[in-house]
């Protein structure tokens, strides 16, 4: 059994069209991609993958689905062993293992420690929001840093007043368990007073949105206190494996095929509010493998923007060779002396910055061979010693022509031939090569089977049977309403609503007295389902849940819900056509939801007014039951006024 936790850090890493690319031939068609199809034979492409969305869909055949879907039909996969492959592919590690009562009370145990980081939050946005001393102190210094309220809200971030135990009888009080607040760090291990306490608080989160740890920065002036504090390592963060940000950019990552990497938190907010959202943190500490993965997970592009001071060229030259193990490309851009990317982005604004950036980064390689460069000059000593660090990184690099075009391209800068940087690189290969060789065979049981960590080959693309083509379902007359909450649900239950609270929130509070009355069982199912794990979980289930399902007309369903025939077009934005009537589709969720649980909640509404309300005051009044029947009639007059309320709302007839 693989455990949860593994599986959904799989579904997080998965880029689909990096999954297919590896079985058929993609081209790029606006937002998505476009192939011809491995299931059907055809001429022309009618084979499209989303990026956005994780999806693939033909619409010459019907088949679709994510990339567990894709493999499971493609190479006769099963459902764990379309995990292992995803597995291999991205460097994830599987302990496979039955769940014991113990494991699941450490299962348990995380979920607790979630709870009580949820608990911490609410208390210190309280305490910013809704306390004079926090408006007055920490919620002004926000604004005086240019941060809005949405983005405050957005970010989680919060207050900790200078008081002695607040937070800690308030947790009591409430029923949380001390041991819990010693473990987080959200308490003294003497269990007698705050941990944070006098901060602007910071949430941490994880990459699927929980709440993991907290930074808090001080409010005094006092050089002797730190300026920054942290909740400690715990089973739910390990910090080299944290991204401050990560979860809030990675779509933008994703859709940009680019990552910006910077420093401090206010640093990751600012350009985020300035609408620069594919920017995640590293939170002062030196560049890990376990951070480096989580950005290849997302795009092979890295861009580091450093402060243009001595230190920050010197801070741009340490770790990266890590970077370029990963295979990553990555670039380098110094902001102008005494910036940083907080106060440089409010100063010139988002599209001044955006431009500076793209103009100013420099590849690594080529960065660090001219900042070396300007060191040595006049010193052949230096220059050797210049010329050994720079083939050095380039010898981590895993691609070998990219290997032999830095190889080229340095041995111009550097003038010194290119078969003696292509010699002392193969040396230093060659050299890493054996020491690792020989580490695994002092170290036994160090040096895993080859056949666990290689990739699959490539496949060819075989002949299959043409499957059949979905069936339609018939459709009821609340069909249309229900599937679209049923999308809006899919798509967007994550998104963030300007109130604060989630989609799947807001959505499933307004279904819930109605999760009984879907005409279409399918759509009701898929709506139950996700409602039972929400109320239980507080998580929304994830996409790959249906479209993998035990039942084939639920995978048909969800699929259809989330693959559109039509995308919007990036072309239309170049050529000076922006939408005039709404948002860019993934923007529009809040509308989208709004109106979805609007119209859905009208035609349950305009049912019961029209057929379930009137038959009960009809039976009520043949039967003599006149204390029932004014009750149903004073029942029909509430729900027609409910129905007329939301009619206008959205300009539509109301019921006489």
């Amino acid at each position: 059994m693989i455990p949860a936790k593994t599986v959904q850090e799989i579904l997080d890493a998965v880029r689909i069209e990096e999954v297919i690319g590896d079985f058929v031939s993609l081209r790029k068609r606006g937002v998505n991609l476009l192939g011809l199809c491995p299931f059907h034979n055809e001429k022309t492409p009618s084979f499209n993958v989303s990026p956005t969305r994780n999806i693939f869909k033909c619409f010459g055949c019907g088949k679709g689905g994510d990339a567990i879907s894709f493999l499971k039909e493609h190479e006769s996969f099963s459902y764990p062993d379309a995990l292992r492959w995803l597995a291999r592919k991205y460097n994830i590690e599987i302990e496979e293992i039955e769940r014991s009562p113990e494991q699941m009370a450490e299962q348990q145990a995380a979920d607790s420690l979630y709870i009580v980081n949820d608990f911490a939050l609410q208390h210190f946005q309280e305490q910013l929001f809704d306390t004079d001393e926090g408006k007055s102190v920490a919620l002004s210094y926000f604004k005086q840093r240019g941060l809005r309220e949405s983005t405050i809200r957005h970010f989680g971030l919060g207050y900790a007043p200078d008081q002695r135990d607040l937070l800690l009888r308030r947790a009591k009080t409430t029923g949380h368990s001390v041991d819990l607040l010693k473990k987080t760090g959200l308490c003294s291990q003497d269990a007698t007073r705050d941990f944070f306490r006098g901060r602007v608080m910071f949430a941490i989160h994880n990459l699927s949105g929980k709440v993991a740890a907290f930074a808090g920065r001080t409010m005094s002036s006092d050089k002797t206190i730190p300026k920054y504090v942290n909740s400690p390592e715990t089973e739910i963060y390990v910090k080299n494996k944290t991204l401050y940000g990560a979860f809030q950019a990675k779509k933008s990552i994703r859709q940009l095929d680019e990552c910006i990497l910077v420093e401090g938190y206010m640093d990751v907010i600012s350009l985020y509010q300035a609408g620069i959202e594919n920017v995640v943190a590293s939170s002062g500490t030196s560049l890990t493998e376990g951070q480096l993965q989580l950005i290849k997970r997302n795009t092979s592009n890295l861009k580091i923007l450093y402060d243009g001071d001595p230190a920050g060229i010197k801070a741009a030259l340490r770790g990266l060779d890590l970077a370029l193990e990963q295979d990553l490309n990555v670039r380098i851009a110094l902001l102008p002396d005494g910036e940083d990317p907080d106060s440089y982005v409010q100063k010139v604004g988002s599209e001044a910055f955006k431009s500076y950036v793209d103009q100013e980064s420099k590849d690594f390689i080529l960065f660090k061979t001219h900042v070396l460069l300007e060191e040595t000059k006049g010193d052949p000593i230096k220059k050797a010693g210049l010329v050994r660090d720079i083939v050095a990184s380039i010898a981590r690099i895993p691609d070998p022509i990219k290997r032999s075009v830095y190889l080229r391209e340095c041995a111009g800068l550097l003038e010194v031939s290119e078969e003696a940087l292509v010699g002392e690189s193969n040396k230093m290969i060659t050299t890493a090569v054996r020491k690792k060789q020989e580490k695994d065979a002092r170290t036994p049981g160090a040096a895993s089977d080859s056949s666990d960590n290689a990739q699959l080959p490539y496949a060819p693309v075989t002949e299959k049977s043409h499957p059949e083509k979905l069936q339609k379902r018939p459709s009821s007359g609340d069909t249309p309403q229900e599937n679209q909450i049923i999308r809006v649900l899919l798509l967007h239950g994550t998104q963030k609503l300007p109130e604060g609270n989630t989609v799947a929130e807001y959505v499933l509070t307004g279904l819930e007295e109605a999760l009984n009355s879907f005409d279409d069982p399918i759509s009701g199912s898929i709506a139950k389902e996700i409602y039972d794990h929400f109320s239980a979980t507080g998580e929304v289930l994830h996409n790959s849940h249906f479209l993998n399902h035990g039942n084939p007309d639920v995978q048909n369903l969800t699929l259809a819900l989330m693959s559109e025939a039509d995308e919007y077009s990036p072309n239309w934005d170049e050529k000076g056509y922006p939408l005039q009537n709404q948002p860019k589709p993934e923007f529009n969720f809040p509308k989208e939801s709004i109106d979805s649980l609007d119209y859905f909640t009208m035609r349950k509404l305009k049912k019961m007014c029209e057929i379930h309300n009137p038959n009960r005051i009809k039976a009520a009044f043949e039967a003599g039951d006149i204390e029932e029947g004014t009750r149903c009639l004073k029942i029909q007059m509430k729900l027609k006024d409910s129905y007329n309320m939301l009619a206008k709302k959205h300009n539509i007839v109301t019921l006489p």
